[in-house]
């Protein structure tokens, strides 16, 4: 790649949902990511054949702009649309600018979908945590892969906050024609400050892998 996302060095579980991938779906499949910011995944699914879906609603995150950096620096940050276009993966990638839980379903549900660290920010505490997953779940056809990553509580005011789950939590959406293929945790771990999170913090992080099964079975 000759760019680079400003959230290419954050820890990521996304080599497990793309080993899933190779294995359950076609190599032209569509993907579907929520929360598609700069583009960190968006480009390597688009580079490795598979038909994109990105649905982000930030401005920022998809023309580019100013940003804040650790150690008072600003920069300019380019946004997805710019990076697919040099990277000459644009014509793989569709960008929908909207808000994930105002946007109507997808017409044609897609092979997989994957969204990082998407429920956790505060702008979506508005909206039940279970309406994110079931819209991610209505948007995958039969046969079809969920994955997610999200953030798990580390402060006490986090525990309050539902968005902040765990793997046991969040499988008990995933009942009938859903079949959980993979969870996974991190202990608590130190992440440098990056763009969003301009100071040294503690996380843990939490994986769910799921395929979508006939309702017969």
């Amino acid at each position: 790649m000759q760019t680079q996302s400003l959230w290419e060095h954050t820890l990521t579980f996304f080599p497990q949902f793309l080993a899933a991938l190779k294995e359950r779906v076609a190599p032209d499949a569509t993907v579907a990511v929520i929360g598609a910011s700069d583009g960190k995944f968006i480009l390597p699914l688009a580079a490795a054949g598979y038909r994109v879906i990105a649905v982000e609603r930030d401005p920022l995150a998809l023309h580019g702009g100013e940003v804040s950096l650790p150690g008072e620096n600003r920069a300019y940050a380019m946004g997805l649309i710019d990076r697919l276009k040099l990277e000459s993966l644009h014509d793989s990638v569709q960008v929908v600018e909207k808000d994930f839980l105002q946007w109507e379903p997808l017409d044609m549900p897609c092979d997989a979908i994957w969204t990082s660290c998407s429920w956790h920010y505060s702008a979506n505490h508005h909206r039940p945590l279970a309406e994110f997953v079931t819209r991610m779940q209505a948007s995958v056809c039969q046969d079809g892969l969920f994955g997610a990553e999200f953030m798990m509580p580390v402060t006490q005011r986090q525990h309050l906050v539902e968005h902040y789950t765990s793997p046991e939590k969040l499988r008990r959406h995933f009942i009938g024609d859903w079949d959980v293929l993979l969870t996974l945790r991190t202990n608590e771990f130190a992440e440098r400050a990056h763009i969003g999170q301009l100071q040294d913090h503690t996380h843990r992080m939490g994986l769910l892998l799921a395929a979508r099964t006939p309702s017969f079975r």
